[in-house]
């Protein structure tokens, strides 16, 4: 059963309508597939003309839906022999980010991104997706080997940002960072990064700065959290929804603004109402888009890479 937001109401008013429905007429010789399919109907009409117009604040919270497929679901649905890699060979096993390697379409690839945990137990053990430095001293290790035997890098993003404990600063958080996104900068080989949740801040963008960076229709990609910049600028969690929308960290705002380069559309209602559709949808670009990236030189894609985040944000400068 699909867990409703807030604005949601409706359509879960809608939704357990056609579930008593379905229920009185189990076994029973009363036809009510008309009644039903037109409850359907209206509850399409209602999902689409939500979904059509949500706020940026609303777009957060379908972002963070406990729901929405995770790393392992797009593993599990696009990647043949996944074989993971732990280990950042300094520290430890960071859980918070997963990879391997794998065939994607029968060719083979390094696939890793943050996994947030699909229960409190797993949440737990994953960290609630956010990073340590080894996390990133992971990433940074498996793009170095992809690049080294010529294999493209596929990145799912998907987290708050990278984890802001005592012992993470002190083993060098900022500097794990700073070096992955340098080798996401520096390797020769097409980098596909999908913004598929939550884009947070320097955690996602250490592995987020890719040729291209496809971004699923109702995630959301920021410097900050609504919430945090909420408490910054105003010192209060008062000011979440003036926050969200300043901040325009919807994918709509971001293609505007070429900080992505394209929207991956999600199944009416969101990527959690049809988890396998979503995937379905995001597997098709990122072989689009493979499929473009594999005719160009390793040497013309570093150059094209880093030139595409220098200008970033250029326009309107004098």
């Amino acid at each position: 059963m699909i867990t409703f937001l807030n604005f949601e109401k409706p359509a879960a008013e809608l939704e357990a309508r056609i579930r008593d429905l379905r229920h009185l007429a189990s076994g029973d010789e009363v036809d009510i597939s008309d009644e039903v399919g037109r409850l359907e109907s209206k509850l399409d009409k209602m999902l689409r003309e939500t979904y059509g117009k949500l706020t940026p604040w609303q777009k957060t919270q379908v972002a963070r839906h406990p729901e929405r497929p995770h790393f392992k679901d797009y593993v599990k649905a696009l990647i043949e022999d996944f074989t993971p890699l732990a280990g950042d060979r300094a520290f430890a096993d960071d859980l918070a980010i997963r990879g391997g390697l794998g065939r994607f379409k029968g060719q083979p690839v390094v696939i890793m991104g943050q996994e947030k945990g699909a229960d409190t137990e797993s949440r737990l053990r994953h960290n609630f997706g956010m990073a340590r430095p080894e996390g990133y001293r992971k990433a940074t290790r498996l793009m170095e080997m992809a690049d080294h035997f010529g294999l493209p890098v596929v990145t799912l993003v998907d987290t708050s940002g990278a984890y802001p404990g005592i012992g993470a600063e002190e083993r060098g958080q900022a500097e794990a960072i700073a070096r992955s996104i340098e080798t996401c900068l520096r390797i020769e080989v097409p980098l596909v990064a999908c913004i598929v949740g939550e884009g947070g801040s320097g955690g996602a963008v250490a592995l987020a700065t890719g040729n291209r960076v496809l971004m699923l229709e109702h995630a959301i990609y920021s410097v900050i959290s609504p919430e945090g910049c909420a408490s910054i600028l105003w010192r209060t969690a008062d000011k979440v929804i003036d926050a969200a929308t300043a901040l325009k960290i919807t994918a709509k705002d971001l293609v505007a603004h070429k900080i992505i380069d394209e929207i991956v559309p999600e199944p009416v209602g969101g990527a959690h109402r049809d988890p396998q559709q979503a995937i379905g949808h995001l597997g098709a670009a990122i072989d689009r888009t493979l499929a473009e990236l594999s005719q160009i030189p390793g040497y013309k894609l570093k150059e094209l890479r880093r030139q595409k985040y220098l200008t970033m944000g250029s326009a309107g400068l004098v």
